[in-house]
């Protein structure tokens, strides 16, 4: 059994309250074994400033979590630029984000964690440091080396959704979009719905990208022009796939029962409804990297971060889907 390995996040967001509170909970949540790469004397400070007993142990290999995780919160120490003020993120701690980033990856390329779980982190701070990635997503497929672009799925026990475009505005999301495209997100989560959910034979819902999906072209030509080829293909390669579909009726329950992901156009068209549905409960899932990735689907959060009022409901979704998928993507 391996660990997962948690990245601390923006150390200045909710990510280390909510870590904390999910160890506390952990015999109720059934957890299961984790390792922090964080820096264990600022959330022994964040422990003892809201008053809970979170005994942190320092380890110095993800194997010795095992043995201490029923006791200690294990924490693989990462040295901070600054002390960290909740609410008040600085630039100077944007190196230990990225390098706990970095070092979550590499254990998970070893083997020697099972997967990789991110808490949030800060995008603007991070650029401000010379990141130079949109978000986590673009950063761990550099990290990877894979070929492909990456494909974020946001899931939960509900729905699943996977936007095509991901971090760009919607002009240039509108521009960019191609069939290529939606042909390569759709057939990369049809795999994974196999491989890492289990699904014998995934059923994908495709959105249109215009109102009513063009409306006969009405509304636009794109969805005719882009994504009703795109659909075909992914047909002619033996993945169902519906659509283009209307984006605005296909979130209700009942029309949620006749797929197991929906494959939409941009970022807002797959995250509104998720969010809407089950804002507290949504996991951000990385598909097609060598490793499992899971993350909360939610942000740093700063207007409430150090009064312990962080829901870590949606961190320990993420560590339960990261170990499930795990434990699948291994047994095959």
């Amino acid at each position: 059994m391996r660990p997962l390995a948690l990245t601390m996040g923006e150390p200045a967001g909710i990510g280390p309250e909510a870590t904390l509170k999910v160890w506390l909970d952990r015999e109720a949540l059934n957890l299961p074994p984790f390792f922090v790469i964080g820096n264990p004397g600022h959330l022994a400070s964040l422990a003892a400033d809201m008053g809970w007993n979170a005994p942190i142990t320092v380890i110095e290999d993800p194997s010795e979590a095992l043995q201490h995780f029923t006791n200690a919160l294990p924490v693989l120490p990462i040295e901070l630029g600054q002390r960290p003020i909740p609410g008040k993120p600085t630039a100077k701690n944007a190196t230990a984000v990225r390098r706990a980033i970095e070092i979550a990856v590499d254990f998970a390329s070893d083997g020697k964690a099972a997967a990789v779980v991110t808490n949030p982190i800060n995008k603007q701070v991070l650029n401000e440091a010379g990141f130079g990635f949109p978000g986590h997503t673009e950063f761990l497929a550099f990290l990877s080396g894979i070929e492909t672009p990456p494909v974020m799925m946001l899931a939960c026990p509900a729905l699943r959704v996977v936007p095509v475009t991901i971090h760009v505005s919607l002009r240039e999301a509108i521009e960019t979009l191609t069939t290529p495209m939606i042909v390569e997100t759709a057939r990369i989560t049809a795999d994974a719905l196999h491989r890492d959910f289990g699904i014998d034979a995934p059923r994908l819902a495709v959105a249109g990208l215009n109102p009513h999906a063009g409306e006969g072209g009405h509304m636009g030509k794109e969805d005719a022009d882009i994504v009703a080829p795109a659909i075909a293909r992914l047909r002619a390669l033996g993945i169902d796939a519906n659509g283009p579909l209307p984006s605005d009726t296909m979130f209700h329950a009942r029309a949620r029962e006749g797929y197991d992901a929906a494959i939409c156009m941009y970022h807002d068209q797959a995250l509104i409804p998720i969010k809407t549905i089950d804002f507290d409960h949504g996991v951000n899932v990385t598909l097609g990297l060598p490793f499992v990735r899971t993350s909360p689907d939610h942000g740093t959060a700063f207007d409430i971060a150090g009064t312990g009022a962080a829901n870590p409901a949606s961190l320990a979704e993420a560590l339960h889907m990261a170990a499930d998928m795990a434990a699948r993507r291994n047994a095959t």
